[in-house]
């Protein structure tokens, strides 16, 4: 069997399987509610220039920003020579981009340095990770599992790198006369220099074989880890909330109540005779089918970098609250119910919900939703809409509210207004000022 036709079984094996797994997630998002319009076109662009690919928010920490930075850069770039040897491997050509001339020599030249960069920041991201033991990687939500699968998406990239520059490697020590500039795998020429042409062959396609079946491996790999952000944070910014972040969305359903009790000409009016009274939505969120279209991509996307819980008010000063941890329990919970759901439809119940079984409602109130986590979050999530909407079912479905809040629904109830006080006695506070001028 020729190298060509084992690539094309592997390439639609892969695409066979990539196709499932977005079928699968699409299937999960069918299932939520509408969320905002996508209008302001020019805005999101602009929006996604600079968060997305500028990575303008992970820069404010310049250190460690920058090489995450210089890591996503570097995959847009080498992604170029990924897709060209895709190609290759399909139609059996062998550097079919190398007639653009000096744009190839950039990109391979640009690729080999990133590569280089890539390597060197994975190994500085695993030992920030597992020797400094950086503390937002740390959290009740963060389990062994999310460690493993962090170190192991680094050490992938790593090899990806590795296998990268050894391809060059190989090819470069064949031929006298080659397309594109590899300055770094020049470095290792003399090491390959005494080597049989077999054996560089074998070098080159071993190292070729090795970075496709990993970028085709990683692509699968992807959607069941937190590193989907890959795929992911550019739409997810595309789409994120252009309104000032302090600004809480009104209740459609509520808003809709109101203008008719405000409406004389309906507030006391009969139903039409006939009309079968509409069954009324569930207020807020209590769990995954209630969620906006919005939160879910959002869960999809969170990196759980911590950035926003390490922000957090309620949770520097010792709160259950965690924003990374609402969204991962966001994206378990549908994983857990999303094929029930799919399967038998929006009737189905496991007896289990997000808010309860996976988010408490000591964790929700303790938000102040002052948005830190959400100017923070280097992909655009929204933590707060979520958690304002989960306070807004206990409220309007559970009649759960601190005392506190209970008292002002009640003073607001009898008096008008959140104070214990009558109208009669508002102005009270002032006689004494009146008195004495």
């Amino acid at each position: 069997m020729s190298k060509q036709l084992i690539f094309i079984i592997v390439t639609l094996l892969t695409l066979g399987v990539f196709t499932f797994t977005i079928s699968r997630i699409v299937s999960f998002l069918k299932l939520t509610k509408p969320g905002f319009p996508i209008d302001r076109i020019s805005e999101r662009i602009n929006l996604t220039l600079l968060v997305a690919f500028g990575q303008t928010k992970i820069l404010r920490r310049p250190v460690i920003g920058f090489m995450h930075a210089l890591v996503y850069w570097g995959f847009l770039v080498i992604t170029i020579g990924t897709l060209e040897m895709v190609v290759d491997g399909i139609f059996n050509t062998e550097r079919i981009l190398a007639g653009t001339g000096a744009f190839y020599d950039f990109v391979m030249w640009s690729g080999e340095v990133f590569a280089a960069i890539i390597i060197i920041s994975c190994i500085i991201f695993l030992v920030r990770r597992h020797i400094i033991k950086v503390k937002r990687f740390s959290g009740a939500e963060m389990t062994k599992a999310s460690s493993i699968d962090a170190t192991i998406a680094l050490t992938m990239i790593t090899l990806l790198m590795v296998s990268l520059l050894g391809t060059n490697l190989g090819y470069i020590a064949l031929n006298t006369s080659y397309y594109g500039s590899f300055p770094v795998s020049k470095i290792f020429l003399p090491m390959v220099s005494s080597w049989e042409t077999e054996s560089l062959h074998s070098l080159e396609q071993t190292g070729w074989w090795i970075h496709i079946v990993l970028v085709y491996l990683f692509a699968n790999i992807l959607p069941y880890s937190k590193h989907f952000h890959v795929f992911m944070s550019v739409p997810n910014v595309f789409l994120s909330r252009l309104e000032p972040l302090t600004k809480i969305q009104n209740m459609e359903e509520v808003t809709k109540e109101v203008k008719l009790m405000m409406d004389p000409d309906t507030a006391f009016a009969n139903p039409p005779e006939g009309e079968a009274a509409a069954e009324p939505s569930r207020f807020g969120v209590k769990d995954v089918e209630d969620v906006s279209w919005n939160n879910y991509v959002d869960s999809l996307t969170c990196t759980e970098c911590g950035r926003c819980t390490s922000v957090c008010p309620a949770n520097i000063t010792g709160k259950k609250l965690s924003p990374r941890k609402i969204f991962i329990d966001l994206r378990k919970r549908m994983n857990e119910k999303g094929p029930g759901l799919v399967k038998e439809g929006m009737s189905f119940s496991d007896n289990k919900s997000l808010v309860g079984d996976y988010v408490s409602a000591e964790e929700l109130w303790a938000c102040t939703t002052c948005n830190a986590c959400a100017q923070e979050c280097p992909v655009n999530i929204d933590q707060p809409s979520l958690i304002v909407d989960m306070r807004r079912y206990l409220v309007l479905e559970e009649s759960s509210a601190p005392a506190q809040l209970n008292a002002m629904f009640a003073n607001i109830e009898n008096n008008g207004a959140p104070w214990p006080f009558p109208p009669t006695d508002r102005m009270k506070w002032a006689e004494e000022i009146y008195t004495a001028n």
